[in-house]
């Protein structure tokens, strides 16, 4: 059973919150976020934080920088009430992609957020596929990393996979795609990326076998779609058959859903419920699997001094 425990939603996805706490048998706490006449916004909680275990939701999806200050003000304000533990779940950090330093004089923005959410009180994070796994290591507080692999692989569990490879677009993502494709137990391939812009990559051939068969192209986001685009102008080219696509993060900003439209031969789209998906960008092949079951998991498995890795060795434990 789930000790003493208090749930606070920022604005960004206040249906994932719900979802998490209708699986711990709790209520999700009321907080309020005001904004002054000059810009500034202010949080209150408004429920007892005092010696209680406290956990804020917020993924960090546009406005990034919007929710990112408010998640940063819920921490403070949970700090200011005493609470015994404060854990940042963030089901999407989405400075992830900004781990390293390679531009003159830019700031590794990952880090300096990570610092700030300890600065602002958090004393935990529990979050999901990050773009960059290194940026775990930028934290000086336990990071919790959970995994939407075995979740997105049991959407295709029960059908006939003799004709199919999971691919990677590229070869970063490969040890990700290698352990989709072992659930499956079909072969993987990947893609020779080479990013040229933000929203614009070339991928100049594929590395393993895809003609004639049905392929899987799994990453841990979409959000431009660009590299998708390009991706599967060549796994036509290489003579492929169904095209499904699969990632953890849905982000589909700018261009994305014009592009996905653009693109008829994908059977489906699936992705999770870490970021929230308006009506405006749903797709008729968008199938979206949740998540919260596994984050609510996470969260049980915290309050009570539990193992977290022990989720990923056992898949039945946050439902089917």
């Amino acid at each position: 059973m789930t000790g003493d425990i208090t749930v606070f939603s920022g604005s960004a996805h206040h249906g994932f919150a719900e979802e998490m706490c209708a699986i711990l048998g709790t209520d999700l706490s009321p907080s309020r976020t005001t904004r002054f006449s000059n810009d500034c916004l202010q949080v209150q909680l408004r429920s007892n934080c005092r010696q209680r275990d406290v956990y804020v939701v917020q993924p960090l999806v546009p406005p990034v920088q919007e929710n990112l200050v408010e998640l940063l003000l819920m921490l403070d304000a949970a700090r200011g009430a005493s609470a015994a533990h404060i854990t940042a779940v963030i089901p999407h950090f989405a400075y992830a992609r900004s781990d390293k330093k390679d531009a003159p004089r830019i700031s590794i923005g990952a880090r300096l957020v990570a610092d700030m959410l300890v600065a602002a009180g958090a004393t935990r994070v529990l979050t999901m596929a990050l773009h960059a796994p290194q940026v775990h290591g930028f934290f000086s507080v336990p990071v919790d990393h959970l995994s939407a692999t075995a979740e997105l692989a049991r959407h295709f569990r029960g059908q006939d996979h003799s004709n199919t490879v999971v691919v990677s677009p590229d070869l970063g993502n490969a040890k990700v795609a290698t352990d989709f494709a072992r659930i499956l137990k079909v072969p993987v391939a990947a893609g020779s990326k080479q990013r040229v812009a933000d929203d614009r990559v070339v991928i100049d051939r594929i590395v393993g076998d895809v003609h004639g068969k049905d392929v899987i192209v799994l990453d841990d986001e979409i959000a431009t779609a660009g590299s998708i685009v390009e991706l599967l102008a060549k796994l036509r080219h290489e003579g492929v058959q169904k095209i499904s696509l699969a990632c953890t993060h849905g982000l589909f900003t700018g261009p994305a859903i014009d592009r996905l439209k653009q693109e008829p031969d994908i059977s489906e789209i699936l992705i999770t419920n870490t970021v929230p998906l308006p009506p405006e960008k749903q797709l008729p092949n968008i199938v979206t699997r949740s998540v919260a079951p596994l984050f609510a998991e996470a969260v049980h498995r915290i309050n009570c001094g539990e193992s977290v890795s022990g989720l990923f060795s056992d898949e039945t434990t946050y439902g089917a």
